[in-house]
Formats: structure tokens, sequence, C-alpha cells
């Protein structure tokens, strides 16, 4: 189950009520989720191969600018030249259809097609840096890839929470000195609920978004 303080902030982030949630997977810096875990299927029965969704429209924001500046043409490219890094990518597609079929076990679901992709072009391509990020933050260490586009990214949190709760956000009138500053950790964030972002937009705006399915 996951609490409905979460399922409120991950309301916040995508601008809509978030569907098929079964647990938060990451969370950021700040406190917020970042990436949950989703039912490999809807509550209308329709797939949805995007295990872990990467929610912050800050983090979403940052890699949307990765993926424009030609970063998945090098990733590309660089499977086709090293064997141990293609490897470690089929790895990473090995894990994630294995997580989505325990979930759909759990969940008493039908699991997924074989021939259904896993998530982020895996294991032949490299389609979407969101998906394999939310892949690595829920799963440290399991998406070379995914590890790739977080340390390019850096320390998205750093300026604060991307949709802080309604009753901590500053009023519209407020002026800077009006705003108290908080400190933002910076130690990584925690998994809970299990093994293992498109611009930013104002709280409770849906972000532009590629990532493959929408939750």
């Amino acid at each position: 189950m996951v609490d409905d303080r979460d399922v409120a902030a991950v309301e916040r982030q995508l601008g809509r009520a978030p569907r098929g949630l079964r647990a938060v997977a990451h969370r950021c810096p700040c406190g917020l989720p970042d990436v949950v875990e989703t039912a490999p299927r809807l509550p209308d029965g329709s797939p949805f191969p995007t295990l872990f969704y990467l929610t912050c429209p800050k983090a979403a924001s940052a890699i949307g600018r990765l993926e424009t500046s030609g970063m998945m043409r090098d990733m590309q490219a660089r499977l086709a030249e090293d064997p141990g890094l293609a490897e470690a990518y089929r790895r990473a597609h090995d894990d994630y259809v294995a997580r989505r079929d325990r979930a759909a076990a759990e969940e008493g679901l039908a699991p997924l097609p074989r021939d259904m992709q896993s998530t982020g072009g895996m294991p032949w391509r490299v389609k979407c840096l969101h998906a394999l990020a939310g892949h690595e933050l829920a799963v440290p260490g399991g998406n070379p890839f995914g590890r790739e586009t977080l340390d390019a990214v850096g320390e998205w949190w750093a300026a604060g929470p991307c949709c802080p709760e309604p009753e901590d956000a500053p009023p519209e009138d407020a002026s800077p000195k009006d705003v108290p500053s908080k400190d933002v950790p910076r130690a990584g964030g925690k998994t809970e609920g299990g093994s293992g972002r498109g611009r930013a937009g104002r709280p409770g705006r849906k972000p532009t978004s590629t990532h493959e399915e929408t939750l």
C-alpha cells in the first residue's frame, strides 16, 4: 500500500490522479517520492510495461534536456561498440522483466507478453532516459545508462522540493524575504516498498514528459 500523503504528492507531481500504484520505489533527498512502482496492468486491464515510473517533474525536465542533447544517440552507438556494456544493458533488461513478472504475480495478474518491451528501449535500443533513470533509482547499480543519466543530471533537488505540500507552499503574493529557506539533504534517497522523470511545472500542473507510457 502507498501512504495517502505519498499518493497526494504523486498527484501533484503528475497533475492528475496516478493509476496502478504499488509502492514508492525511491525517494528524492527532499523526502518526496520520485519513482513509483506500478502494477504491470492498470485497473482497466491495459498493459503498463513501465514498472518504475519517474514522477518528479524537476528530474524529468533535467533528463529531457539530456535527451535533446544527443546523449541517447551516443549511448546507442556505444552499445554496438562495447560488448561489455551491451551485456550489462541486457542484464538490466532481464532484471526489469523479472521484477515486473514478480509484481504481476503478487497482484494476481497475468504477466505481460514475452515479446513486450521492458522499458526505455532495452535491451537493444536507447529510447527513454527517464525510464532508464527510474530503473537505476529503484535498483541502484541495475542499469548502466540509467546511472550515466543520473550522474549527468546532477542534484535536481538542490533548489527545494518539486511540489511542496499545500500548507508548506508560500502564498501567491509572498516576496522572497517572506519565504522560509530549508536545508536540502544531500544524501541519496531511501528505497521503500520494493527492491528496488518533460518540463517541470508548478505544483498541480501536468509536466511535459517523454515517458513511453503515461501513468
